[in-house]
């Protein structure tokens, strides 16, 4: 017998029926290869497994149900005592400025509970972080949640240097436009905010970019400050239970941004 028809028809025997198991099998797999698999695993038995309409194990799919059963309930449970026994892995997705600026420091902080870890790192913004955190590729995604841009110009001729469509950042500036009934689209799309400083310092146009804690622009750019915009919102989502190393990941999160929230006051009151 095939282990992956056994392990497919376990799914269909616990959900009761094919559909069912589709929607709960933790990868990627249409209705139809499904239903061919269990076909081929009936072919190698030699016997009906299940009644399709209404759905019913026969005798023969009750035996087999109860002999595999034991083995694929508790896989999961032994794959993950075996991943605790070994060096724990981390993997997060975030824009290339969380990448940059702060992750590597929070990283040394875990390092002192957490001396030997293995790190995967992505570069991604919400819409793509999100991707892969519901395909479990990632255990964090840590994304821009919220920004309400707005641009006080009712004509502006200058090109617009900014994130994709897609970003939230640009999103919620467009937003913004709108309610003031300003029309104002992005000209130069480009993945980083180093890439927006880049064309911006070379007179390209004007750049839609967020002031992190500790901003500092290039020599060329000149800043316009918009003192009274909402700050942009840092989330981290995750899928199912977290691990204990990323429940310190986000210890060390947390602390940090109470860090920059302190310094941000500390430096508006001098």
């Amino acid at each position: 017998m095939n282990i992956h028809h056994l392990e497919l028809f376990y799914f269909v025997a616990k959900h009761g029926g094919i559909a069912a198991a589709v929607r709960n099998i933790p990868y990627g797999i249409q209705q139809p290869a499904v239903s061919g698999q269990i076909a081929k695993l009936e072919e190698s038995l030699g016997t009906k497994l299940f009644q399709r309409r209404p759905f019913a194990l026969s005798p023969a799919g009750m035996e087999l149900f109860e002999f595999i059963k034991p083995f694929f309930d508790n896989v999961e449970i032994v794959g993950e005592k075996l991943r605790q026994n070994r060096s724990p892995q981390l993997r997060i997705a975030a824009p290339s400025i969380v990448l940059h600026d702060y992750i590597p420091e929070l990283l040394q902080k875990l390092r002192t509970k957490f001396p030997e870890f293995r790190l995967y790192l992505h570069e991604a913004a919400r819409a793509e972080a999100e991707r892969l955190l519901l395909a479990r590729d990632i255990d964090l995604a840590i994304t821009f949640a919220r920004a309400e841009e707005l641009w006080k110009r009712d004509k502006i001729e200058e090109t617009l240097i900014s994130f994709p469509r897609t970003d939230p950042i640009h999103a919620s500036f467009q937003r913004g436009l709108e309610h003031l009934g300003v029309e104002w689209f992005c000209g130069i799309e480009v993945n980083s905010a180093r890439l927006i400083e880049r064309y911006v310092a070379s007179g390209y146009g004007i750049g839609l970019a967020v002031a992190v804690p500790g901003f500092r622009p290039a020599q060329e750019v000149r800043v316009l400050q918009l003192p009274d915009f909402p700050p942009v919102v840092v989330g981290a989502s995750w899928s199912g239970k977290l691990s204990n190393i990323s429940k310190q990941l986000l210890t060390e999160l947390e602390t940090e941004a109470q860090v920059q929230v302190r310094r941000m006051k500390s430096g508006a009151r001098g």
